[in-house]
């Protein structure tokens, strides 16, 4: 397969970096450029794979393009709705234990995805391994299992739902560990401290630490193809790699990092601006999670429509969140340096909203991701009960 240059998007791309100091800049194109020799080779893997229907396309656009842009728009029939559902969902539901059981069993699948395999990849695998194990609250892969469980209800055992979709929950955690190791560089956010432990260029150097998310990201795909059980059909497994993908790219992680680091000290900065980071610095990885756990379950256009506003609307909700926390929790309790985000005038929901407002905008994101739910009636009572978690956290 021939792969024409699109020198458009790379005069595009060096554009939008241009805003950033010469010293960051390069050390972002550094980065940029190992992420997308990662994805390129995934296309080239993947370029025989059916594009998704029309239909499921123009419906993730549209709701992709709007979401997040009113953070008014709850009207009094919904929130009615929502109550009623939240209550009857909730009330025998018992989420402590839910996480803390799912935690487990990650942590051991965790634990099991990155070995060394020579003398030679030690050091590599040592600092994949030192981020990748460092803790943390594991959601994100959390909800990939109740995703695929909310879907596929009853037609099988707990046990056999998690030998499906965990190969795609502990990929989502190495996307998410690689975007914390570069996030934490002093190219971009420059931290010492990531679940309280030392960052990992503090402890291996800043060219172990680029490279070593370069190679969990790659390994997050070829984890998702090697593990999952061949009895999924191979259009699911192919679809759960592509969105991943996309998670990763200009229009996920990368995409809202860059608009991330330009809006830095932009006093002029907008809402519309911020939410534009977050649907995919943030809730873009969140979005594959439930919808990756649903596709691998079989869901319908419909459910994963349902699935994709509900992971969206939640991922924006995390963030105001995390926003609030930086300005009202400490070091200790967040696990990562307190006040980061005032310190470098990043533009926020609290600089923007001030902090009621941010608190007030979290909370109807939080309802929008629950109605969206309501098909799903009792077996969505997990991810229901994480949407509350998300906004009443304490780090």
């Amino acid at each position: 397969m021939h792969v024409s240059p699109q020198p458009g998007r790379l005069a595009d791309v060096e554009r939008s970096v241009g805003a950033i100091s010469r010293r960051r800049r390069s050390r972002v194109l550094r980065w940029l450029a190992a992420s997308t020799c990662a994805a390129l080779l995934m296309h080239l893997a993947l370029a025989w794979v059916p594009p998704a229907e029309p239909r499921s396309q123009r419906a993730t656009t549209a709701n992709r393009r709007g979401l997040g842009t009113r953070l008014s728009e709850v009207t009094v029939d919904e929130t009615e709705q929502i109550s009623e559902f939240t209550v009857e969902q909730l009330n025998e539901f018992d989420l402590g234990e839910y996480l803390a059981r799912k935690k487990g069993k990650v942590e051991a699948a965790l634990d099991a995805s990155v070995k060394a395999t020579s003398q030679y990849n030690k050091k590599v695998t040592e600092a994949m391994r030192y981020s990748l194990m460092a803790g943390g609250k594991r959601i994100r892969p959390i909800m990939c299992l109740a995703g695929f469980e909310m879907v596929a209800g009853d037609s099988m055992s707990e046990e056999e739902g998690e030998e499906i979709a965990m190969p795609t929950a502990v990929s989502l955690e190495m996307i998410h560990t690689m975007s914390l190791m570069h996030d934490d560089l002093p190219s971009l956010d420059n931290d010492d401290l990531r679940r309280g432990k030392p960052t990992s260029h503090k402890v291996y150097g800043e060219d172990v630490a680029i490279l070593a998310g370069d190679a969990l990201l790659s390994e997050s795909f070829t984890h998702v193809a090697r593990a999952t059980p061949k009895t999924v059909a191979a259009e699911r497994t192919l679809e759960v790699i592509r969105r991943l993908g996309e998670a990763c790219g200009a229009s996920g992680l990368v995409g809202g990092q860059i608009l991330d680091l330009e809006c830095e000290a932009k006093h002029e900065a907008t809402l519309e601006e911020l939410q534009w980071i977050h649907e995919h610095k943030t809730a873009a990885l969140l979005e594959i999670a439930v919808v990756g756990g649903a596709v691998l379950a079989g869901a319908t256009e419909e459910q994963i429509f349902a699935c994709e506003t509900y992971a969206r609307k939640i991922g924006l909700a995390f963030q105001v969140a995390d926003d609030i926390l930086d300005v009202t929790a400490t070091s200790e309790e967040l696990g990562k340096t307190a006040g980061k985000d005032e310190e470098v005038d990043k533009t926020t929901y609290v600089k923007l909203l001030g902090l009621d407002g941010a608190r007030e905008a979290a909370e109807k994101l939080k309802q929008e991701a629950i109605a969206a739910l309501s098909p799903f009636g009792a077996r969505a009572a997990p991810l229901v009960a994480i949407a509350e978690y998300i906004i009443k956290r304490t780090n």
